[in-house]
């Protein structure tokens, strides 16, 4: 066994075994595409003895669109915040992306900053819960552009492009074993394809399993979260940063497709 492999993250799982899974994943979403609902079924056996982690993916899945797109409570709707957005901005949309852009940048420093204060003796209750809240602020600020510029978030194969805009760089390798290609490199040309809905299902449960699979494994947010207040300023900067990231890779995977509102 590697010492790479040896590693066991906070919640029991490697970072091997979550990209295994992912992996495993996406190169079965080109037979659910073949075989639709036959193969969903076939599909849904085959990762059942995942157990737990399949779960925990599943968990992540729903949370990032029922609560990340549709919202829920007191966590507005991505519907919400680009309608709000889009009239504080005075009908510009471009200047809409930009504001909700550095909002949830200030959210993601605030809550990154609360959750890193306790340190390490509190790093495994808190960072899970940051890092649900990052990827949460991450999928609204996503959908939110997406609809900004035009898409309609409601769709399927468009809330699986939000997905993979999260991704980021796992993004490509996730798509090659899918057989997936995207024109031009856009994820939103792959999400017009309209893959069948059982196939984007087993590709969303691809993007989730790698994004558990980040979840404790940063080492400067393992470094920083070690010491108390100190953890709070780098988890607060690091989240800061990587929603700046996922803002940037918004605006490009989302070009503008039609009149905002139609």
């Amino acid at each position: 066994m590697s010492q790479e492999r040896s590693h066991v993250g906070i919640f029991g799982w490697g970072k091997d075994e979550t990209r295994e899974a992912s992996d495993r994943a996406a190169e079965q979403v080109r037979e659910v595409a073949k075989g639709a609902d036959a193969q969903s079924a076939l599909e849904r056996a085959r990762l059942a003895d995942e157990g737990g982690l399949t779960g925990a993916a599943t968990r992540l899945l729903e949370r990032l669109l029922d609560v990340g797109i549709d919202g829920r409570g007191p966590f507005d709707s991505a519907h919400d915040v680009a309608d709000q957005a889009l009239k504080e901005a005075g009908g510009d949309p471009e200047e809409a992306i930009r504001q909700i852009q550095r909002s949830h940048r200030r959210v993601g420093a605030v809550g990154g900053f609360v959750t890193g204060l306790g340190g390490f003796f509190t790093m495994p209750v808190a960072l899970p819960a940051n890092v649900v809240e990052f990827y949460l602020l991450g999928t609204r600020m996503t959908a939110a552009t997406a609809r900004l510029r035009g898409y309609d978030i409601d769709q399927p194969e468009i809330r699986s492009a939000v997905l993979l805009t999260l991704a980021g760089a796992d993004s490509d390798d996730l798509l090659k074993k899918a057989g997936v290609f995207a024109a031009g490199g856009k994820l939103t040309s792959v999400a017009l394809q309209r893959l069948p809905a059982p196939a984007l299902m087993v590709l969303n449960k691809a993007i989730a399993f790698r994004l558990l699979g980040r979840i404790g494994s940063g080492i400067l947010a393992k470094l920083g979260r070690a010491v108390p207040v100190v953890g709070g300023l780098v988890g607060g900067g690091v989240d800061v940063f990587m929603l700046g990231r996922i803002g940037k890779q918004a605006v490009e995977e989302f070009p503008p497709v039609a009149t905002y509102g139609r």
